[in-house]
């Protein structure tokens, strides 16, 4: 399912509501992929979605999305705004972070290829 994505110093974040198929299969299993196209290349992120909920991090991370057009209010435990996609369900919104464990990039033009990075985070499984 597309979802919107917002990138802040290497961490990927996303929103969704906490009774959507979404927030559920978070709960149950936080191993996530974001993909994203480009005309170059296109990007598989890998790594576990963590809720946020410190207001000062949601408080940065709604400032962030202002920036890019979207009007969101920091309420307790997520955010809030007038419209959302319909697939986030009402009001208020959890958000999730990612951070990248490992990102392939596929090329889709020439000269084509692909490659793997690795990344170390404090809470990847040995």
């Amino acid at each position: 399912m597309p979802v919107g994505i917002l990138y802040i110093d290497d961490v990927f974040y996303f929103t969704s509501g906490p009774k959507t198929r979404k927030a559920r299969n978070i709960a149950r299993n936080p191993n996530s992929v974001i993909s994203i196209a480009t005309h170059d290349f296109d990007l598989v992120v890998e790594g576990s979605a963590t809720k946020v909920v410190d207001t000062s991090h949601l408080q940065r991370i709604a400032d962030a999305f202002k920036k890019e057009g979207w009007e969101p209010t920091v309420v307790k435990g997520g955010l809030t705004a007038k419209y959302s996609a319909p697939s986030a369900g009402p009001p208020p919104w959890n958000v999730y972070e990612v951070k990248p464990e490992t990102i392939f990039a596929l090329g889709t033009a020439d000269p084509y290829g692909a490659t793997r990075w690795n990344f170390q985070t404090s809470t990847r499984r040995k």
